[in-house]
């Protein structure tokens, strides 16, 4: 793991997100998606295929994007973008589970995302600008 000694925290929030969302959701959904989904409290219907294709769909998403902040993590002024299209990415999601919320649409695990996105997109927010 190299770290930009000019941009630490920028550095290492790209890390450590990469690393802890791959390993929460990215590898997860990719691999074994209806373990993930019972262990965040969601009922998986009878018929699973199209569940499956769907979880499996996002978790190749989520592992590309995990992937590519990696990669920005070693010179996070190369990529700014990254540190934007977490930010954007996690305020859209931010926005999803509170819909989910008050729909009353999501089991109460998802309803807790809604702090650790927030969170993500303010943090990825003051990472880009730390960068200057």
């Amino acid at each position: 793991m190299m770290i930009d000694s000019q941009h630490a925290f920028a550095s290492w929030f790209l890390w450590v997100s990469a690393v802890g969302f791959s390993l929460a959701f990215a590898l997860p959904l990719l691999f074994v998606p209806l373990a993930w989904a019972r262990i965040f409290q969601w009922r998986v219907p009878e018929e699973t295929h199209l569940t499956i294709y769907f979880g499996r769909c996002v978790g190749a998403l989520a592992a590309t994007i995990t992937l590519f902040a990696m990669r920005a993590a070693i010179h996070p002024t190369e990529h700014r973008e990254m540190l934007e299209f977490i930010a954007v990415a996690c305020g859209l999601m931010t926005v999803l589970h509170i819909w989910g919320a008050v729909r009353r649409m999501q089991p109460w695990t998802e309803t807790v995302e809604i702090g650790l996105y927030a969170a993500m997109a303010g943090l990825s927010y003051a990472a880009l600008q730390s960068l200057g």
